[in-house]
Parts: C-alpha cells; sequence; structure tokens
C-alpha cells in the first residue's frame, strides 16, 4: 500500500509540476518575445505619455496592442497583473518531486555505489547544498560583476560545467542530470523571488510616491530574466533525461550533460536573436548551427555498439533459456505482475519481463536500459558484468529464440 501510494503522489505532483512549469516557461517566452517585438509607437500621444514600444498583435478572434513604458506611467491603474506565481508553484512541485523520487525511501534512484558509495541521509544533504550553494554563488557572481556580461557568461559557464562533473562523480547518471536541472531552476525562481519581483515592487512604490524609480532594478530585473531565458533549455531537457539513459548512462555522462546543456542554450540564443531580426534586420545562423552540430555529435558519439558476440553455438532456444534465466534473476524481481522488490506496486512504466512473449516484446528497451547500465536500478539485484554483456549479445543477434 504504501508504494502505491507513492505511485499516486509521483503521478499527480508530476502532473501539477509539468501545469505550472508550462505556465511558468510559456510566459517567459512570451514576455521574451513580446519584448524584443516592441516597436516605437506612431501615435504622437502615446510618446509624450511615455510609451516606448508597443505592438500590434491578433489571436483567438481578438486584436491585442501591448504598450511598454520607458519609465513609469502616468498612472498605475487598481489591478496590476503579476507573473509570480507560476514560478513559485512550480519550483515548489519539483521540489516535491525530487523528494517522492530521489530522497524518500532507499534512495537507489539517487545512489549508484559504482559511482560513490553515499548513505541516503548524506546524498539528500550534498544535492541540496548543490541548489542552494549554486544560488549563492550565482548571485554573488552576478551581483560583482553586473556591468560586464560576457565575462559573467564565461564564468557561469565555467562552473556550471565544474558542477556537472562533479555531480555525475557523486550520484546515479539520472540523479545527476535532474539535481543539475534542479539547481538551474532553483537559481531561475531565486532570481524571480530575490530580484525580479523585488525590483518591480520598488517600481511600484516609487510610482505610488511619484518619484522617479531607481533604473538598477530595470537592469538587474533584465539581466536575471535574460538569464532565465537561456536556462530554460537545459533545465527541460534534464526534465525528460530519466526517459533516456543512453545519456546519463554513457561512459562519460558529466560530458553528454554539458554537451546537451550547452547546445541547448546556443539554440535558445538564436531564438532571441530571431526575435530581435526587425531591428538588427538578420538573424546569424550560428548559435543555431552550433546547437544542432552540437547535438549531432553527441548523438553519434553516444550510438550503441554491438555487445561480443557468444554464445553462437548454442541453439536458439537454448541461448533464450539462458537469457530467461538471468532476466528472471536480476529483473524479474521489479518487473512482474507482482514486484518482490520493496517499494514498487506495479512494474515499472508498466514493463514486465515475467514471461517469454514480454521479454522478447521489450528485447529493445532493455538493450537501452542494460547497455547504459541504468538497470536494474542501483543495481540492486547485483546484475554482474558478464550477465549484461550476455543478454546485450543475444539482443543483438537477434533476439532468437
Amino acid at each position: 500500500m504504501e508504494a502505491y501510494l507513492f505511485d499516486w503522489l509521483s503521478l499527480l505532483g508530476r502532473w501539477l509540476h509539468m501545469i505550472t512549469g508550462i505556465a511558468w516557461i510559456g510566459a517567459s517566452f512570451y514576455f521574451v518575445w513580446l519584448d524584443n517585438h516592441l516597436e516605437a509607437p506612431q501615435d504622437p500621444r502615446l510618446r509624450e505619455a511615455g510609451v516606448s514600444g508597443e505592438l500590434w498583435a491578433v489571436h483567438g478572434g481578438g486584436f491585442y496592442n501591448p504598450q511598454k513604458y520607458a519609465g513609469t506611467p502616468p498612472s498605475l491603474p487598481a489591478k496590476l497583473h503579476w507573473f509570480k506565481w507560476e514560478a513559485y508553484t512550480a519550483w515548489m512541485t519539483g521540489m516535491f518531486m525530487l523528494g517522492v523520487v530521489y530522497y524518500a525511501g532507499a534512495g537507489s534512484p539517487l545512489i549508484d555505489r559504482q559511482v560513490a558509495d553515499l548513505s541516503p541521509a548524506l546524498a539528500l544533504c550534498i544535492g541540496l547544498a548543490f541548489l542552494a550553494g549554486g544560488w549563492l554563488i550565482y548571485d554573488q557572481l552576478c551581483k560583482r560583476l553586473a556591468s560586464q556580461n560576457r565575462l559573467l557568461a564565461v564564468i557561469l559557464a565555467v562552473l556550471t560545467s565544474i558542477a556537472a562533473w562533479g555531480l555525475c562523480q557523486l550520484f546515479s547518471g539520472r540523479g545527476a542530470y535532474i539535481h543539475f536541472g534542479a539547481m538551474l531552476g532553483t537559481i531561475m525562481v531565486a532570481n524571480v523571488f530575490f530580484v525580479i519581483i523585488p525590483g518591480q515592487r520598488a517600481m511600484v512604490d516609487a510610482a505610488h510616491a511619484g518619484i522617479a524609480p531607481d533604473p538598477q532594478h530595470g537592469r538587474r530585473g533584465k539581466q536575471r530574466s535574460v538569464h532565465n531565458t537561456y536556462f530554460t533549455l537545459p533545465v527541460l531537457f534534464t526534465m525528460i533525461s530519466n526517459h533516456y539513459p543512453m545519456t546519463w548512462g554513457s561512459a562519460l555522462p558529466w560530458l553528454t550533460l554539458i554537451g546537451i546543456a550547452f547546445a541547448g542554450v546556443a539554440i535558445r540564443i538564436w531564438f532571441v536573436m530571431r526575435h530581435k531580426q526587425q531591428v538588427t534586420g538578420k538573424t546569424s545562423p550560428w548559435p543555431l548551427l552550433a546547437g544542432i552540430a552540437g547535438l549531432i555529435v553527441i548523438a553519434l558519439v553516444l550510438r550503441p555498439s554491438a555487445g561480443p558476440d557468444t554464445n553462437t553455438a548454442d541453439t536458439p532456444a537454448a541461448q533464450f533459456t539462458k537469457v530467461q534465466q538471468i532476466i528472471n534473476a536480476r529483473c524479474v524481481v521489479c518487473h512482474a505482475a507482482a514486484p518482490a522488490q520493496p517499494g514498487f506496486a506495479t512494474a515499472p512504466k508498466g514493463i514486465r519481463l515475467d514471461t517469454p512473449e514480454q521479454i522478447l516484446n521489450h528485447a529493445h528497451a532493455l538493450r537501452a536500459q542494460l547497455a547504459a547500465r541504468a538497470m536494474p536500478l542501483g543495481n540492486v539485484t547485483n546484475m554482474t558484468d558478464q550477465e549484461r554483456s550476455a543478454v546485450i549479445a543475444w539482443i543483438d543477434r537477434g533476439a532468437p529464440h
């Protein structure tokens, strides 16, 4: 019953996290697009009122005319819309999911004894330290290098790469990837909570007091918003990476993580540049090409290689019998109609391997998980390298049976 309850908590938490994440990222992407598409108003009355940019759009059967003021408008309306709870709720639900999936129970998704022999309590402390430490270091760098954006970008690139490497030396591949994304996500929401929203409150207070707002609030908010939009694609990748062990289960998972993260940043840079095309007159294709080229190189490097060809002298039936014995001993404890492994109410992802038909139906997925060393989870059943290679080789021969 406890495992069943955790399944429901995971389902509802993941669902809510996805909904709030879409709301936050959607609003963020829209305002980046909006800010880069504003044009100087043609109406002199708008210019006199302090409007620095506007645009016209049509959507959902109606026309819209957003306007942006260079400073404080002559008067503020009684109802002013804020965009903050999308970010806060996305982070809270993300932390809830981190607790349910990686911190609760035995901690097997987070801990890989072949990487580092950590206790669940120590792994939890290290994970939270990366989240808090990432924000503290980032925030201090932004404050000290506020006017040196290029240098700041280089330092952040180096430090996030070091963080990716460090996480992969401590946690399982999937645990390292999700904590890298959670660290960036924490930085993003902390930017909203500690910098962007307080700056906006100060601007509103200045408007109500009838004084000019401090321009530093706008500069800081703009800087952090730009950082948030570049962090978004790497964060989204880590959120779905759990389903793709070919990435975090590779020989150098930290290098794969860094490569895909930088490809995401490059592609997002191109999209932002594309938004500004109306101002610059052209968009350089190099960031987009660099991002796509990086992904292609990573895909080529990670392509699976055939396992050692063994037991070819055996008949197909004999080969399958040996493979089934390995799977029964190492995999069926979880992937069965009634899993014997504590913590599982049903077979993970609904994949059962307790019948010959099920083994054959899932042979392709089984190979990917075994090659990436993603399964057995945390190698709780002590599958040997010889057993792993034998199953992979059998699948590469076409799964004879």
